[in-house]
C-alpha cells in the first residue's frame, strides 16, 4: 500500500540580477519555502508559493550606497541580507545572513533592503509574512 503524499510546494523563483550604474548588483533569491501541513487524502491539492520580490518597476527601491571608504580601500564583496517581508510588502526584521567579509559594506546593504518596499510573497493566492534571502552584491569598476 503506497502512502500519498503529505504536501507539496512550488516554488517561484526570486527576480534575476540587475547591475546598478554605481557598481552594486542587485538580486534576489530565497531558500526553498516551507511546505504546508495537510491531512492526507486521495489527491492532495499542491501548495503554490510565491515568494517576496523587489523587481517591480513601481517600488523604486534605490542602489545601496557604496561607502566612499569602502571605495577607496578596495573593499568588494556579497552580502546576503536575510529580511522579513510581512504581508504588506515592508520589511520587519532584517539580519545578515552572510557577510561580504567588510562591515562597512555588511551595514550599507542592511540599511538599503530595510528601507526598501517588496512584493509580497504569496502561498495559495494570499499574501503573507515570509523570510526572503536579498543578495547584494559591491563590485568596483
Amino acid at each position: 500500500m503506497a502512502l500519498a503524499p503529505i504536501a507539496t510546494a512550488t516554488t517561484t523563483p526570486g527576480a534575476a540580477e540587475k547591475t546598478s550604474a554605481t557598481g552594486v548588483t542587485l538580486g534576489a533569491h530565497a531558500d526553498a519555502a516551507a511546505l504546508a501541513l495537510t491531512a492526507p487524502s486521495a489527491s492532495p491539492a499542491p501548495t503554490t508559493v510565491v515568494l517576496p520580490s523587489t523587481n517591480a518597476d513601481y517600488l523604486n527601491n534605490p542602489a545601496p550606497v557604496y561607502p566612499a571608504i569602502s571605495r577607496r580601500l578596495g573593499e568588494e564583496g556579497k552580502v546576503v541580507i536575510r529580511v522579513l517581508i510581512d504581508k504588506d510588502g515592508k520589511p520587519q526584521q532584517g539580519h545578515i545572513g552572510q557577510s561580504s567579509g567588510h562591515h562597512r559594506l555588511d551595514q550599507a546593504a542592511l540599511r538599503a533592503v530595510m528601507a526598501w518596499r517588496y512584493v509580497p510573497g504569496r502561498r495559495d493566492g494570499t499574501a503573507q509574512d515570509m523570510w526572503f534571502d536579498v543578495p547584494i552584491h559591491f563590485a568596483l569598476q
